[in-house]
């Protein structure tokens, strides 16, 4: 595997000297990101406000980047659009225009309608009407009962596999990386859907993952290696440098080509996973291992040695 080796073999690069810095740092991205969500807020999308959805068929197949173009050049900047059924058949979604009131959808339905005709595919309209945010709030809700049921599980798995400093060490880590993700949407004000939603979910996922092959290595020289927690740490972060490098390089490409080419539909929740796979690389390194060096969470070589009734068992073998 040398040859596939990003870093030099046997590379020693000392993470462990920055660890107060990086610590620093991350936490002060991740309280920025939660001040920006608290007083800034976030630019929710129709899943979450409601709107107006209008049902589109074509004569010949509909462009939905042209239709999605020609309704923000007119002033829906938000408006979603996506094909269903057949080719020729379109859903839109959009917020009304000033001073038109939400429920007055024949006024919006009709604007929908001139602007996504063109002369050689003219649109006909099959039904509109007025979608409210409520299922968009109970997906919201779901999605924090989900954020709430993943770290449980996390916290139950980790400190059965590894030890309980480990579980809370990737808990708080995890939900550094979820924090970073929510706050740049609320700072540059990019808008938040359900596809957001999902990505910032799938953040989790990448982030656990890459912190579990970390720790797995530092447990398994923890065991091996007669040395200092400091010097165990920089080692084991060492060792799963390449392998860390390449995995979030590739993923990194993958969710690159669905933002370039996924459409508008897809590109946020395509941005949320390109920010958490960068910040989830990055914390794996400068903020999982060196929590294992601080305060209540300082691990020792007596953590990860067998217990009290194991040895008891080894010794009374014969």
């Amino acid at each position: 595997m040398k040859p596939f080796n990003v870093f030099p073999y046997g590379s020693n690069f000392d993470f462990m000297r920055l660890r107060w810095v990086s610590l620093t740092l991350a936490a002060l991205i991740m309280f920025v990101g939660i001040g920006a969500m608290f007083v800034k807020g976030f630019d929710f999308a129709l899943d979450f406000t409601g709107g107006t959805s209008v049902e589109l068929s074509f004569a010949k197949p509909a462009d939905v980047d042209g239709v999605r173009s020609r309704l923000n050049a007119a002033g829906y900047d938000s408006a979603q659009v996506q094909s269903f059924g057949s080719g020729n058949d379109l859903l839109v979604r959009l917020q009304p225009k000033e001073g038109v009131a939400q429920t007055d959808t024949a006024q919006t339905a009709d604007d929908v309608v001139r602007i996504a005709s063109t002369p050689d595919n003219p649109a006909k309209r099959l039904s509109s009407g007025y979608v409210g945010p409520q299922v968009g709030r109970e997906l919201a809700l779901n999605g924090l009962y989900a954020v709430a049921f993943v770290v449980l599980g996390f916290l139950i798995y980790i400190s059965i596999r590894f030890e309980w400093k480990f579980a809370v060490a990737a808990i708080i880590t995890t939900l550094h990386d979820v924090v970073v993700v929510a706050g740049w949407f609320a700072i540059s004000g990019h808008e938040f859907d359900l596809t957001v939603l999902a990505g910032v979910l799938s953040v989790m996922g990448f982030s656990i993952n890459d912190t579990i092959v970390v720790f797995d290595r530092v447990r398994e020289n923890f065991r091996g290696m007669r040395a200092t927690p400091e010097e165990v740490l920089n080692k084991s972060i060492n060792q799963t440098l390449s392998r860390t490098v390449i995995t979030s390089f590739v993923a990194f490409l993958t969710v690159l080509a669905l933002y370039l080419y996924g459409g508008g539909s897809l590109r946020g929740m395509a941005e949320s996973q390109m920010i958490g796979i960068i910040i989830g690389t990055l914390s794996s390194i400068f903020v999982a291992c060196p929590l294992l060096t601080m305060w209540f969470l300082k691990v020792t070589k007596q953590d990860l040695m067998p217990k009290a009734k194991d040895e008891a068992a080894l010794a009374r073998r014969p």
